[in-house]
């Protein structure tokens, strides 16, 4: 069953267990940020909370419950994307990319379900007044600080949106992109719009700039999970994120007209903050933010957005969320992406295996992939490859492994590379585009990244001597100490393996 809403998704994670609801007065401003990041460094990611008693920066009480650490556990991204294993997702885009025509009438019928369900999962737009605008406020009567928008760590530039799904258009061929950005409160009816050059966002602004126009802007806050985590997907930028939410919920997302622009809004949303960019405006000071990598992000020049309209639910919920030094909950919606794009990934790099970005790594940091290696040099191959595909191009380092070496597993990849490896040998560098967040780039947005091939090496490749087996007991050996393990009085039957498994459950 599909969720179509905030309140929805908290019942079903409140079922699972997985819900806290926290009556003590917290302040929004900190207080909420330092509970949060220490329940997500809790194993497994800890529990989504709810507090029902937020108190604003002006000591009064808010009107409305902030909930946070949503997606923060792999059981809570499973629910909100409606599967048990992230991995069915990718085995269901295998399958649609997977479309080689039959032999014969009954065969090519078999296959029309399939075809079908790529086209089938459109937004549709709904008549009526939608959940997301029973309260509508217009131009004076909004006040964003009557909204319990979290201050996230001391030296932030002030309370911030974390978790938004900021929709604008393509000017030119009318496509829809939303995006999850940063969103900064400068005032009542003002905010500063943190997209980096790289994000649809910002290249539709540059657009509208060179026109001179205004441009509308969107930012919805809550709404079905789907839809809120194909914010943070890197989709193309002709691929519709309501269209990939549709397709993973399995019925298609319903969207409403906006009040005071021309731009469709979810029609559950909790909050959707309507507005404009005016292009002959001087660009304002956004920042500094305590960002993912666990740095402060310095101030920097970006839009601003003019707020025109507030609409909300009867009775919204205020979802956030915080970022910092990881792991937090932004680690299980990057680990979602991973698992969901590796069949694309794949399409286009055949040999790759698996890969794993792991939560020290932070995303673009540390890269692991495994490959079906059948050529000297191959892992180069691939390495150059994987620079060359969207926001992968932003990897700082990548370690490529055999196939049989479980790359989610960080120990035993780094035992595995760092035992095959000669670093001058194994070891490539090359320039490129640096994530806008990398303090320690030589320029902003550019710098080096290293690759290291952790394979096997071939005679071709210049390695000419024997290469070691893996020890492992036999399996006779391994058989009789499992009969007598009740006997030894070592606690409950276990086997050494290499080494647990340490991907987040």
């Amino acid at each position: 069953m599909s969720l179509d809403s905030i309140p929805q998704f908290l019942s079903a994670i409140d079922r699972a267990g997985e819900l806290a609801r926290i009556s003590e007065p917290v302040r929004a401003r900190l207080e909420i940020c330092e509970i949060a990041d220490r329940v997500m460094k809790q194993p497994g990611g800890g529990k989504a909370l709810y507090f029902e008693n937020v108190i604003l920066d002006n000591g009064e009480r808010s009107h409305y419950p902030v909930v946070i650490n949503l997606f923060g556990s792999m059981r809570r991204i499973c629910l909100a994307l409606g599967v048990d294993d992230l991995d069915e997702i990718g085995g269901r885009i295998t399958e649609m990319l997977d479309l080689k025509v039959p032999e014969g009438l009954i065969g090519k019928l078999a296959m029309l379900p399939r075809l079908l369900e790529i086209g089938k999962f459109p937004p549709r737009v709904k008549g009526g007044k939608p959940p997301s605008q029973e309260i509508i406020l217009k131009g004076d009567e909004v006040d964003l600080s009557t909204l319990p928008i979290i201050t996230c760590w001391p030296e932030d530039g002030g309370p911030y949106i974390t978790l938004p799904m900021v929709i604008s258009k393509d000017p030119k061929r009318g496509i829809r992109n939303v995006g999850m950005y940063r969103v900064q409160v400068l005032g009542p009816r003002s905010l500063a719009m943190h997209w980096q050059r790289h994000k649809v966002g910002a290249a539709h602004w540059r657009e509208m700039a060179e026109k001179g126009e205004k441009m509308s802007v969107v930012i919805a806050i809550g709404a079905d999970p789907a839809s809120v985590y194909s914010a943070s997907a890197p989709l193309p930028p002709t691929i519709d994120e309501f269209l990939f939410a549709g397709f993973l919920r399995n019925t298609p997302v319903h969207l409403a007209k906006a009040v005071t622009s021309e731009l469709e809004v979810p029609a559950d949303a909790e909050f959707v903050i309507e507005g404009y960019i005016d292009p002959a405006e001087d660009l304002v000071v956004e920042g500094p933010f305590g960002d993912h990598t666990g740095f402060y992000s310095e101030a920097d020049l970006y839009p601003q957005v003019h707020v025109t309209a507030l609409t909300m639910r009867r009775n919204p919920v205020y979802a956030t969320t915080i970022v910092g030094r990881p792991p937090m909950e932004d680690y299980y919606l990057g680990h979602a992406t991973e698992r969901i794009f590796l069949p694309l990934l794949k399409l286009t790099i055949p040999e790759i295996v698996d890969y794993h970005m792991p939560a020290e790594g932070i995303f673009h940091n540390l890269v692991f992939v495994s490959i079906d290696k059948q050529y000297p040099g191959q892992a180069y191959k691939v390495m150059n490859a994987l620079w060359g595909q969207g926001l992968m191009a932003l990897a700082k380092v990548i370690v490529v492994l055999d196939k049989d070496v479980n790359v989610r597993n960080v120990q035993e990849a780094w035992w595995v590379a760092l035992n095959h490896i000669d670093p001058e040998r194994d070891v490539r560098f090359s320039m490129g585009p640096i994530d806008v967040l990398d303090h320690s780039s030589r320029g902003f947005t550019y710098g080096s990244k290293m690759g290291i091939d952790a394979t096997r090496k071939w005679p071709e490749e210049g390695f000419t001597r024997n290469w070691p087996k893996v020890m492992e007991m036999d399996g006779e050996t391994k058989q009789r100490v499992d009969a007598m393990w009740s006997r030894l009085g070592l606690g409950p039957l276990q086997r050494a393996e290499r080494f647990k498994s340490n991907e987040p459950r």
